[in-house]
């Protein structure tokens, strides 16, 4: 936890997916203080014109490696965040040439009650994590 899922446009192939999941991952660990084998991960790849990032008016060039993040999580501070922006754009950027203009992140939040790992229990409210 923090669920990360990446929509992405098909054709990189498994190096370049491993090289986004790993400098994904490690914005996660530095901005969120998180462990790290704390770590869950999903890509959904599409077809040419199955995923549309417009720029809601802002201008924002987009490229065909554009990517979509969407991070399901417990509440987090704005000031993490944004930290969280910043690092994943960076280490996209340094680790796999995607430009941040094409990274779009979407944030949700939920709480603990929410959560289950396996076993059908509910381990921030058991105690186990």
């Amino acid at each position: 936890m923090p669920l990360m899922k990446f929509d992405v446009m098909e054709g990189r192939d498994d190096a370049q997916l491993q090289a986004l999941l790993d400098a994904a991952h490690g914005a996660m660990v530095e901005a969120f203080d998180v462990p790290e084998r704390d770590r869950y991960q999903i890509v959904n790849e599409h077809r040419p014109g199955r995923m549309i990032v417009q720029d809601t008016g802002l201008d924002i060039p987009r490229t065909r490696d554009v990517i979509i993040v969407s991070v399901t999580s417990r509440p987090r501070s704005e000031a993490s965040k944004v930290r969280f922006y910043e690092l994943l754009t960076q280490a996209l950027q340094t680790h796999c040439n995607i430009q941040p203009s094409d990274v779009m992140v979407s944030i949700v939040t939920n709480e603990d009650a929410d959560w289950s790992f396996g076993h059908g229990r509910a381990q921030f409210l058991t105690g186990e994590l």
